[in-house]
């Protein structure tokens, strides 16, 4: 099987994955929102930012470590394992702390309490750090699948129960501890590795010398993905922070799936060809050819129809979300873009220039926020919208320098096929409005055109991109025979 084959399908594998663990996720929120009010959802939004905070402090950049080394050993990952599970507990015991001056900053006593149960769950995830490392240096995410499907089943069920008995945040915290504990165990249940008394210094030092960059950088993104809600939740109230979170859990669901299944695949797999820049460059240019493919068209229809779909899904007082969301959806755009040009850089080890560019791109970040929140919510994610723009360019001038692939020639493979994604659920979207449908008609109907319009426009205009679709698509059939 070919790199880029075997990369592809492993995004698939990866991709259903996150369908399982963050996907059902969304749908249990969805149906979590018929017995919850946007003050539940707002509340868990406060504490959301310390606890991913929390978490990326405990895993400091040794899963990514653990990936990109050329030679593992057993003591490698025993060191990560002990490593990730001191720092798990010391990331508890500083959330437990700060917590009753997280719940000052809000004006809202009820977070105290939530935040040292829910931050229980940082200490649980510690455990699982080596295992998706060590199968996803296998490419095996079809075994991560097996272990996050069940997890995301049972503890969405049970916080669905929880929310109709009344429990209102506690069933989001019960659902978020209750899939972390199951989602771990059966990893330790597939991934047959296990640690020893084994630890090495030298080795941790090794790995976090590596690590730490990109451990930093994921702590600025943690801080400035979660900036928007805190400002939100600040200057205006509990219930538009919960909207703007929902509408953001939501968009993650087309989103968020594809962005982490990229780069939990292109990682481990181009790591292994991080020395042969022609093939890397090739797998590159594939990859971002196959996910705009994929992307363009499911982001744009979802956010041009999202009136309809949450007018048929959710009750009414999760209505005014919708302009928030397909704002988001908008600025999601540009997403898988940013995620490939960045695991280039640590495909290339060069964390350090994934730290420089974190630092300069949040610095524009803030800025753009400073400017727009104190002319409403809007107004912030149409920022959100011009800081994605914006911060492709240095994202992918690193890419020109390392590998060649910049970004005229990036523009290149992806622009024609947003133009026609464009086009297409324009047409698909005047079709059924002057149909005068309704519901789920109106929306399988107009899916279907759009679909046709797409592929048809793909294979008149975009010729090349077209034929990358049909040859992926023939070689995955082939080696599932």
């Amino acid at each position: 099987m070919s790199l880029s084959l075997k990369t592809s399908t492993g995004i698939l594998w990866n991709l259903c994955e996150q369908f399982a663990r963050r996907g059902i996720g969304i749908l249990v929120t969805l149906l979590l929102a018929r017995f919850l009010v946007p003050e539940d959802f707002g509340l868990v939004a406060m504490m959301a930012v310390f606890i991913a905070l929390g978490s990326s402090l405990m895993e400091s950049g040794f899963r990514e470590a653990l990936i990109r080394l050329e030679k593992i050993t057993q003591e490698d990952y025993t060191t990560a394992f002990y490593a990730n599970l001191a720092l798990g507990l010391f990331s508890y015991i500083i959330l437990a702390l700060v917590a009753p001056s997280i719940a000052s900053f809000y004006d809202e006593p009820r977070l105290v309490e939530l935040i040292r149960v829910a931050s229980l769950s940082v200490i649980i995830m510690s455990f699982q750090v080596v295992q998706v490392a060590s199968l996803s240096r296998k490419l095996n995410f079809k075994a991560q699948l097996k272990a996050s499907f069940p997890a995301s089943i049972i503890s969405g069920a049970i916080a669905i129960y929880l929310a109709y008995l009344g429990w209102g945040v506690w069933a989001l915290v019960g659902h978020t501890l209750l899939n972390a504990f199951l989602h771990t165990a059966l990893l330790w249940r597939i991934e047959a590795w296990r640690p020893t008394m084994q630890f090495s210094w030298k080795s941790a030092k090794a790995m976090y010398n590596f690590g730490y960059k990109l451990f930093l950088s994921g702590m600025l993104d943690t801080v400035f993905q979660n900036l928007y809600v805190i400002v939100i939740a600040k200057a205006f109230s509990a219930s538009a922070a919960g909207l703007y979170f929902f509408a953001t859990k939501i968009r993650d669901l087309i989103v968020q799936q594809l962005i982490v299944a990229i780069q939990s695949v292109t990682y481990p797999a181009l790591s292994s060809v991080q020395n042969d820049a022609p093939r890397l460059k090739l797998a590159y240019k594939k990859i971002v050819i196959l996910m705009t493919l994929a992307m363009f068209p499911m982001v744009i229809f979802i956010a041009a129809f999202a009136q309809h779909i949450f007018e048929l899904i959710l009750p009414a007082k999760w209505w005014p979300a919708v302009p928030y969301f397909q704002l988001l959806c908008a600025a999601a755009l540009m997403m898988p873009l940013h995620s490939i040009n960045l695991n280039i850089l640590k495909v290339k080890g060069r964390s350090d220039l994934f730290l420089y560019l974190e630092i300069i791109k949040k610095l524009v970040n803030g800025a753009v926020l400073l400017a727009t929140y104190q002319y409403g919510i809007h107004a912030i994610i149409i920022g959100q919208i011009a800081t994605s723009v914006v911060n492709y360019i240095p994202n992918s001038y690193f890419s020109s320098k390392l590998l060649g692939y910049g970004i005229i020639e990036q523009v290149k493979d992806f622009l024609p096929t947003l133009l026609i994604a464009l086009v297409a659920v324009a047409v698909s979207y005047q079709t059924v409005q002057s149909l005068n449908m309704s519901g789920i008609l109106l929306l399988i109907s107009a899916a279907l055109i759009a679909c046709v319009m797409y592929v048809a426009l793909l294979f008149i205009l975009k010729r090349s991109a077209f034929n990358v679709l049909v040859n992926y698509v023939q070689q995955t059939r082939s080696s599932a025979k």
